[in-house]
């Protein structure tokens, strides 16, 4: 292309440019878009099957780039306006809570709002949720009938339960489940609580090792997500074959559902089609993968049924918790005060 000398040309030029691409815009999102950056700390394989059909359905390709809650949401912190990424997706609400409360979101759009039902979306509406995942006290069937079951999350901290009971306390899906303490029952007596588990707990290296210890033996009881053991049951059952479930209820913290949420980031230079990707995976499409896939995660939007195979999600009695408020800093601060972390 030979350089130009004269600034007319150059002004022609630009104009011509900026003509051809506003002429363009609406024949690819893809062209206009590049690529999107999706930092991604949910399961690799739901993502990947849900953006394999926003993709498929509106040409924007999107690179993904896995980590975990809090490691991915301090990057974007530290990264600030410099970000490459686009969109930020998790596991659990505290992490968005973190990114929103430096300033790091944008609105999200309000059509994508009115997707996704209140309980699901923080007061800022500067991101949503869009999958989510119920607490359970997974339990071993041999070593224990319900009736001797404790009734509230709480009761885990007493003498009575020392060396019988496990959590993964390193992970972002428990320290979620502390949130929700915090949230319902306040600092000190979630700090009390902690310090019984403390004395209480085995830990363990994430949900899936919890449960296989349970069904094991080694442990009579231990605080997971549900999932877990609906995935393994729906595959060889041979983790979770001497395990039930007990779903807490009475708006008792263990009864906390958490949000994966998703949010586009303020500094992304793709808004139009960020916002697309979230609203897609609000949307009746996204969430139609959701709710079909082996995740067992529950599909929370747009009125799509969860998958049959899970509790309805109507029949969990949750506490009432603006997502908005749970705070991790806060947990992680009261976990190493107590020495589980």
């Amino acid at each position: 292309m030979r350089r130009l000398k004269r600034l007319a040309p150059v002004v022609a030029g630009i104009a011509a440019l900026t003509m051809l691409a506003a002429a363009c815009g609406n024949d690819s999102s893809e062209s206009d878009a590049g690529t999107l950056t999706l930092y991604n700390a949910q399961h690799d394989d739901l993502v990947a099957a849900m953006v394999a059909g926003f993709t498929k359905e509106t040409g924007i390709k999107v690179d993904i780039r896995s980590g975990k809650d809090f490691e991915l949401a301090n990057q974007l912190v530290q990264e600030g306006d410099a970000s490459p990424a686009d969109v930020f997706l998790t596991e659990n609400s505290p992490a968005m809570t973190l990114v929103d409360g430096n300033g790091r979101f944008a609105k999200v759009d309000d059509e994508t709002v009115a997707q996704v039902p209140a309980q699901y979306v923080p007061s800022s509406h500067n991101w949503v949720g869009f999958a989510a995942r119920a607490t359970v006290l997974a339990y071993n069937s041999k070593a224990l009938t319900p009736d001797r079951l404790p009734e509230s999350i709480m009761d885990v901290a007493k003498p009575e339960w020392q060396g019988k009971v496990g959590v993964a306390a390193g992970g972002a899906d428990f320290q979620a489940i502390v949130s929700a303490v915090v949230a319902v029952k306040g600092e000190q007596a979630a700090a009390d609580w902690l310090k019984g588990l403390k004395a209480n707990a085995k830990i363990y290296q994430g949900n899936g090792a919890v449960m296989k210890a349970v069904n094991a033996g080694e442990i009579q009881a231990g605080v997971i997500y549900h999932y877990y053991w609906y995935k393994d049951r729906a595959e060889s059952g041979a983790n979770s074959a001497d395990t039930e479930l007990k779903f807490f209820d009475g708006k008792d913290p263990g009864a906390f559902v958490s949000i994966s949420g998703a949010g586009v980031l303020k500094s992304s230079k793709h808004q139009a089609q960020a916002q697309q990707l979230v609203k897609y995976l609000t949307g009746e499409n996204g969430q139609r993968i959701l709710s079909d896939s082996k995740a067992l995660e529950y599909s929370i939007a747009s009125g799509v049924p969860a998958n049959p195979a899970l509790k309805p999600l109507s029949e969990l009695d949750p506490p009432a918790i603006d997502v908005a408020t749970l705070n991790g800093p806060k947990v992680v601060e009261l976990m190493q005060q107590a020495g589980l972390l």
